[in-house]
């Protein structure tokens, strides 16, 4: 046989195997997708908060540890936090995995709003099909690693309490990411989106103050009211608001006011977020909120004490990673909505405002460009110290926010099970690309340490606070 015709035969079998390779990973998720929506239909049914996730940690860990994985429960001091790993020697993969619900919400799966008797609280963040998607992805990569005997580890990263809790913060500040080459996550939206994206940089804090007891009509001049030291700090930031910089988010809750009004409140509590999309603008912004509690304590002759709940950094894209996924994305094509689920979709879309009506199709893949989100995520500590690299996609009828009874709804349906097996596909097949082609891996690296620069150093916005394991204890 001549030479040029070995090269030929070699290099067609060359190129029917990455071709196999390529297809093996969504093939996997194809043939166990009723799995992994039982998964998520299981999570989302239980709805727990953040860091109480116990019984969904228990299915995520059981089918990693059947799937092969080698599962660290109870990692970074947090009992629902873990790490699960196959593989050995090569690159490190991460994929990130979210489960916590939201506090405060009740929704069936109907297209309705609908409550759920004796539920108070569920995924209106998707946070079920993000712990599901992400294990299918972690599995498949893992297949793919072991059917073709391919060095690297697959590391998926059970993160609890995203939502106001900052659970990865405290994983990154334990140092379980310090040996890991690229990260990998993903988030339910209502649309389908690989695109680079930035966050803003967010920070919380409970505010309490103390103040005297005293009967309202007998005897007020002997009290000092709690509660007014929360409406004068209320009132305060919210003069605040003309002057600090336009992209600035201030929001909060008065959590506890007292319990009769005829007797002056000696207990107050208020619970604050403040958001920017630059950390060090934030930390100025942040100084400027405390003055005010302290103003409001010495006004009112209480006493102000407060509690850093939680501190998240921006995320810091990726275009090298971005752009991988991206091609990953359009490849695998957006979501057809069956006839059953078209009419569900209509349902939704007319509790909408008429501007909303009128969003683009689950089916269509957005153009590549950057972005700002005017929300917040944890994922950006992760990014400021991993080459780091997420998408997006439809689990929601397009025109629907997060944290509603839309989003509750969907996600408890088909519709929220094909963005979810879209995610995986494209996680898991990202995964694969960077594990057979480390050339994309060291491309990566080289802009991660470009954007951070030569003198950066990563500080907690959180501080060295313990994770705050009972957060959402009382709203349980």
């Amino acid at each position: 046989m001549n030479t040029s015709l070995l090269k030929t035969l070699a290099a067609a079998v060359t190129a029917f195997s990455m071709s196999a390779l390529a297809t093996g990973a969504p093939q996997w998720l194809d043939q166990h997708e009723q799995n992994l929506t039982s998964l998520a239909d299981q999570l989302w049914h239980k709805a727990e908060l953040g860091y109480l996730e116990t019984e969904s940690v228990e299915l995520l860990t059981q089918t990693l540890k059947d799937n092969g994985f080698t599962v660290k429960t109870g990692v970074a001091g947090i009992p629902t936090a873990f790490v699960a790993e196959f593989g050995s020697d090569g690159p490190v993969i991460g994929i990130l995995a979210e489960f916590d619900a939201l506090p405060g919400i009740s929704q069936s799966s109907a297209p309705i709003e609908e409550s759920v008797p004796g539920k108070n609280a569920a995924h209106a963040c998707g946070h079920h099909l993000f712990g599901a998607g992400s294990v299918g992805a972690a599995i498949a990569a893992k297949e793919w690693l072991q059917a073709n005997n391919h060095p690297g580890r697959i590391r998926l990263y059970g993160t609890p309490a995203e939502e106001g809790g900052s659970g990865k913060v405290y994983m990154v500040r334990a140092g379980l990411f310090e040996d890991t080459d690229v990260v990998i996550h993903w988030h339910p939206d209502d649309i389908n989106s690989a695109s680079p994206f930035t966050t803003l940089a967010n920070k919380s804090a409970k505010f309490r103050f103390k103040g005297i007891s005293a009967h309202a009509a007998a005897a007020p001049e002997f009290g000092r009211s709690a509660l007014d030291g929360i409406e004068a700090m209320n009132m305060m930031v919210n003069l605040l608001r003309e002057h600090v910089p336009q992209e600035t988010r201030l929001h909060y809750v008065i959590t506890e006011g007292g319990n009769a009004p005829n007797v002056v409140p000696n207990f107050a509590e208020s619970f604050f977020y403040a958001r920017h999309p630059n950390a060090t603008t934030l930390a100025s912004i942040w100084e400027r909120l405390l003055d005010t509690a302290r103003a409001a304590a010495l006004g009112t002759g209480t006493e102000v004490e407060w509690e850093v709940i939680h501190g998240n950094h921006s995320i810091l894209p990726n275009e090298a990673l971005a752009q991988v996924m991206h091609k990953n994305l359009v490849a695998a094509g957006g979501i057809q909505y069956n006839k059953k689920e078209q009419q569900f979709a209509e349902k939704i879309k007319a509790s909408f405002p008429e501007e909303k009506r009128h969003e683009p199709s689950a089916n269509s893949v957005e153009d590549y460009r950057f972005y700002q989100r005017m929300g917040s995520t944890d994922v950006g500590d992760v990014s400021w110290n991993v080459p780091t690299v997420g998408l997006s996609t439809a689990t929601w009828v397009p025109g629907t926010s997060a944290h509603t009874w839309q989003a509750v709804a969907a996600g408890g349906t088909s519709i929220g099970h094909k963005g979810m097996m879209l995610a995986a596909k494209v996680m898991s097949q990202t995964a694969i690309d960077l594990f057979s082609q480390p050339e994309l891996i060291a491309q990566a690296n080289k802009e991660f340490k470009k954007l951070r620069g030569d003198n950066f150093n990563y500080v907690p916005l959180l501080g060295d606070r313990k994770p705050p394991l009972d957060y959402r204890r009382t709203t349980h």
